[in-house]
């Protein structure tokens, strides 16, 4: 009645949320159509279904499908600039995984090699798995990240965000027992969580356990380093996961997130600068080539037949770090001293400082591994790369490449990744196969004879 009577602005905060039902979003329209003015605020402007958003203007796109307009964006690449929000790394954990199928038969995969979805899930499942050896690696190496910061930040705090309530008190059983600390435990469905997270967010406790604790109503600026121990993937549920560490406080403050070196994730790392928008149509959804369509780590684990899988444990290894869409470093085991180089960077940087750090780190570590191939040379014949190692020299020499073109042209090293995936395609560079990525190779070669 009001907004028919009189002159009435009307301000929806996280207006995404109208899409939430049918019955929902009529009657945010019914309720308010009548509204002189309506500003419609979102941190997150994208749904995984397509319910249409109320209030929101939609425009085909070249791919025949539905794209929502923003009338003003201020994503996290401006608020970067602006130093309103951190710069976040991303240490992407690979390691090889063992299971054994209902059928009895075992199995073993490398987590960042090319798999099959089923391979990727089993093997991302296998990774997650308390009772194995890829989480204590990776907890222990978070923990050692937030000492780190925590020597210049003394209230840093951590989170694991968890899949099921069964994970979360395992996770919080292996931090007690590697940090000799007991973390505080928040499940979505406890009646006391809210008061928890509170409790958590004003005291200088260093871990927070969490499931399903990511909506924006969750606020904890203190958090610093996370570990996606989840199979959740979509892009919403993870631009949600990302923003509880990114809120700035004072300037140079990072944020380091820990996470399997599985292909939608680092695609989603490597895009986080990406400014998204709501898409209506079932074409983006359908795509089987998409590895952000659907969430096979969950699907499997509801497929007939998958009561019978057994994790058999995983190794870790520090497979990349991912900053600003690049790719840093090579593959080095969990508790090395190059993993130790990568998680002893300082906690107060800027962006451009974060950047030369990790390409220093990176040029140091390649040093060290051209002397061991030279001595080891002198001792018999080299053995033929893997898989992986090839992808490794193949990010490598792309990144060594893409930083020569930035300093003979200024351009920003996003834009040059960027003109490369628009030439030949592909995901960003951290998921890109080994012909995609000798693809960009010969097109940045390319780049360079046209002073790009």
């Amino acid at each position: 009645m009001r907004t028919e009577q009189r002159k009435t602005l009307v301000v929806f905060d996280e207006i995404h949320h109208g899409g939430d039902a049918k019955a929902w979003g009529d009657a945010i329209r019914e309720a308010f159509g009548d509204a002189s003015r309506r500003l419609g605020l979102t941190g997150t402007p994208f749904r995984s279904d397509d319910s249409p958003i109320p209030f929101v203007s939609y425009a085909p796109d070249g791919d025949g499908v539905l794209r929502s307009q923003a009338d003003h964006t201020y994503g996290y690449a401006e608020a970067l600039a602006d130093g309103v929000v951190r710069p976040v790394v991303f240490l992407a954990y690979s390691g090889q995984a063992r299971w054994r199928d209902s059928a009895g038969e075992e199995h073993e995969a490398r987590l960042g090699e090319p798999l099959s979805a089923e391979q990727t899930a089993r093997a991302w499942r296998t990774a997650l798995d308390p009772a194995g050896e890829w989480m204590p690696a990776v907890i222990t190496a978070a923990d050692q990240r937030l000492r780190q910061l925590r020597a210049q930040v003394p209230d840093a705090g951590g989170m694991i965000i968890a899949s099921d309530r069964t994970a979360a008190r395992a996770y919080a059983g292996l931090l007690t027992k590697l940090t000799s600390e007991a973390p505080t435990v928040v499940l979505s469905d406890d009646p006391g969580s809210s008061s928890r997270i509170a409790e958590f967010a004003s005291s200088t406790n260093r871990w927070l356990v969490a499931v399903r604790m990511v909506s924006e109503g969750v606020d904890v600026p203190r958090l610093s380093v996370g570990i996606y121990a989840t199979s959740a993937s979509t892009p919403l549920f993870f631009a949600q996961a990302v923003g509880r560490f990114v809120r700035s406080r004072r300037p140079g403050e990072t944020a380091s997130i820990f996470l399997p070196s599985v292909p939608s994730l680092l695609q989603l790392a490597s895009e986080l600068e990406a400014q998204r928008n709501h898409v209506l149509g079932k074409p983006h959804r359908e795509s089987g080539d998409d590895p952000l369509t659907g969430d096979p780590a969950t699907r499997t684990q509801t497929e007939p037949g998958e009561t019978g899988f057994t994790a058999l444990g995983a190794d870790a290894e520090l497979d990349q770090v991912i900053f600003d869409g690049s790719s840093f470093g090579t593959a080095t085991p969990a508790g090395s001293d190059e993993e130790a180089d990568y998680l002893g960077i300082p906690g107060l940087l800027d962006a451009e400082q974060m950047r030369a750090l990790l390409h220093r780190r990176q040029d140091e570590q390649l040093q060290r591994r051209a002397r061991l191939q030279h001595a080891a040379a002198q001792s018999g014949p080299a053995q033929p790369a893997t898989t992986h190692g090839q992808l490794r020299e193949l990010r490598r020499e792309l990144n060594s490449l893409v930083a020569i073109a930035h300093h003979r042209t200024g351009r920003p090293h996003g834009w040059i990744h960027n003109e490369l995936r628009r030439r030949c395609g592909g995901p960003p560079i951290a998921a890109a196969t080994r012909e995609q990525l000798k693809a960009r190779i010969e097109a940045l070669h390319q780049l360079n004879a046209e002073q790009l």
